[in-house]
């Protein structure tokens, strides 16, 4: 493997950083206190490549993982609500599609998500039902020419401003367990669907919404993927989303970092820099070298997708490690700034609670920690428990 980045990468991220320095720092402090993210801002990074897709003969392809997680670590450097914002709608709106999607979806969707003209999102957790996705309460009664959705969705990042979701709810209510979930892509704007931001102090400025849907139609057309897959399609989902939000998580962390360093390089206390400390400099000393560690199996986990080979494991270890880095990080830097990090409007004050934040996002550390279990077993050609 080489660990050299590819020259187009590089120059891509390098007019990617001055786009934001343009179009996202200037204008970040009016965002937050808003707390919105203007739909242009999308359009913007659409137009210019950086919305998950490259335009290729007069359609739309994936972009690798490696460039995808490398332009989402730099963003979360800058501002993780926003990279959380890009990532729904790249990871998992854009993705459930791409993975499940028939022909006429594909055509239908991805070419206006690409270009950042339909905002995705993915509606599954309820407020019984987060880690564990079997316990789901919505229903999707079958009628003729399509399904009747009932139901809540608690916590759906981009549901306020998305123009669809990808939904699961139960279709088949006396199958077994795995075969009684499907998924639909629900037009946000449909009757019977009620959307209400709820108020959150973590990724700001992305929104978290409830999804309520009270006898919402949806045509047969917007199945997506099998009847009765819906579990396994939203894990799968999960599965590829984790190396984003290892890069975002990831960035999160080397943001808060950088912060940190600066401001123990610069301030002076007891007639020495703060960094010149021992206990601080061999502080900055560990957090750097996981921050370089993480990054590793991050890349590694990119080229193991990028190459078709089987990624899971790399995704669950990717991500907790980088949650466990950010939520360090995130600490320290803030020590660093004393009382001035609690201020809201302080550069250091977003990054421990975002580091929070991506704890929770496709699945806890615990969750993680199951699903390495599991796999490591099996590499290892034991049977796990369970």
């Amino acid at each position: 493997m080489d660990f050299r980045v590819p020259a187009e990468f590089a120059k891509n991220l390098e007019e990617y950083s001055r786009f934001l320095s343009q179009r996202l720092t200037p204008l970040m402090a009016g965002w937050y206190a808003e707390r919105v993210i203007p739909r242009d801002f999308f359009a913007e990074l659409a137009a210019r490549g950086w919305l998950g897709f490259d335009a290729v003969d007069g359609g739309f392809r994936e972009q690798p993982a490696l460039q995808q997680a490398m332009l989402l670590e730099h963003l979360g450097t800058i501002s993780p609500g926003v990279g959380v914002s890009v990532l729904v709608q790249i990871s998992l709106g854009a993705k459930g599609v791409v993975l499940f999607g028939n022909e006429e979806q594909k055509s239908s969707l991805i070419p206006r998500a690409a270009r950042g003209e339909i905002l995705l999102c993915l509606g599954n957790s309820e407020p019984l039902a987060g880690s564990d996705v079997a316990r789901l309460a919505s229903r999707a009664e079958k009628v003729a020419g399509g399904w009747v959705l009932n139901g809540t969705k608690s916590y759906v990042t981009n549901g306020y401003i998305s123009d669809m979701a990808l939904i699961t709810a139960v279709s088949h209510p006396d199958a077994p367990q795995n075969s009684r979930i499907s998924m639909f892509l629900v037009d946000l704007s449909s009757e019977g669907v009620t959307r209400s931001k709820l108020h959150k102090e973590v990724w700001i400025p992305s929104d978290l919404t409830r999804i309520q849907m009270k006898n919402v139609f949806v045509p047969d057309g917007k199945l997506l993927g099998s009847p009765g897959r819906g579990l396994q399609q939203v894990l799968e989902i999960f599965s590829n989303s984790r190396i984003t939000i290892s890069a975002l998580t990831l960035g999160t962390a080397e943001g808060a970092f950088r912060l940190g360093l600066d401001h123990a390089a610069k301030r002076h206390v007891f007639g020495k820099r703060v960094i010149d400390f021992q206990a601080k400099s061999f502080e900055a000393a560990e957090l750097f070298s996981r921050i370089e560690a993480a990054r590793a199996v991050l890349w590694k986990t990119c080229w193991e997708k990028d190459e078709g080979l089987d990624f899971r494991l790399g995704a669950s270890v990717s991500k907790y490690l980088a949650v466990d880095l950010a939520r360090a990080v995130g600490a320290w830097a803030a020590d660093l700034f004393g009382a001035a990090s609690v201020v809201f409007e302080h550069p250091v004050h977003k990054f421990p609670m975002d580091a929070w934040a991506s704890s929770l996002g496709e699945g806890t550390q615990d969750v993680q920690k199951l699903i390495i279990y599991r796999e490591m077993m099996k590499r290892h050609g034991l049977h796990p428990a369970g």
